[in-house]
């Protein structure tokens, strides 16, 4: 593959996928011009190492299972307001896009996305450009963007973290939010970080939703 960076572009990585996250720490590294100066599976390890790094990139996957995305991108701005934001997501529907933009973020790119393109986001965002998927129209406002979810050709544990599989699970058993958080020892908050992420993640609407995909998933009988 060609050297598509120029100049050693140094980036931090955070997603709670901790297998995703290893394996395109290792990939990116081999890049010429790239190098990962720090990894974080949660919003918290982030802001903590934030401080400490010249970051020019951030990739960082929408959905954390202790922060709210919004939350996160102010925090984020407040300690480093000059940082380059580049979503990794699994999330199709651009109304998440347009939720973001008013935190400025820099792109949106599809996690099934190949290295080539990988490199050319992270070479587009660096000169000062946005990039989006190409899978992805975000001039497209028309359609209901809360369906466009893509899950039917994947794996759950794909979809979403171990953990949020079991909230899931407890949420379809009628546990309440405490109980939830007592049982898993959580607390409060990032259960319902986790409800809210789980809605977002699987495109519905309320809990009758998650139930139906934790049925039709075979998460519950």
């Amino acid at each position: 593959m060609p050297d598509l960076l120029t100049t050693m572009l140094k980036v931090f990585i955070t997603d709670d996928h901790e297998l995703y996250l290893e394996g395109l720490v290792l990939l990116l590294n081999k890049q010429p011009g790239v190098q990962v100066l720090g990894s974080a599976t949660n919003g918290e390890s982030l802001l903590n190492q934030l401080p400490n790094e010249e970051i020019d990139i951030l990739l960082l996957d929408v959905h954390l299972p202790d922060i709210g995305e919004e939350e996160l991108l102010k925090k984020v701005r407040e300690k480093q307001p000059s940082i380059k934001i580049l979503y990794l997501t699994i999330m199709r529907g651009t109304r998440y896009i347009h939720k973001l933009l008013k935190h400025d973020i820099q792109g949106y790119l599809l996690k099934n996305t190949n290295i080539e393109e990988l490199i050319n986001a992270l070479e587009t965002v660096q000169s000062g450009k946005k990039y989006y998927s190409r899978e992805i129209n975000i001039l497209d406002t028309e359609q209901d963007f809360r369906n466009t979810v893509t899950i039917e050709d994947r794996k759950v544990d794909e979809i979403l973290s171990k953990r949020e599989i079991e909230v899931l699970t407890l949420i379809c058993k009628e546990y309440s939010n405490s109980e939830i958080a007592k049982k898993l020892f959580l607390s409060v908050s990032t259960v319902e970080t986790h409800r809210k992420n789980l809605i977002a993640k699987l495109g519905v609407n309320n809990t009758v939703g998650l139930v139906k995909f934790a049925l039709k998933n075979k998460l519950i009988e």
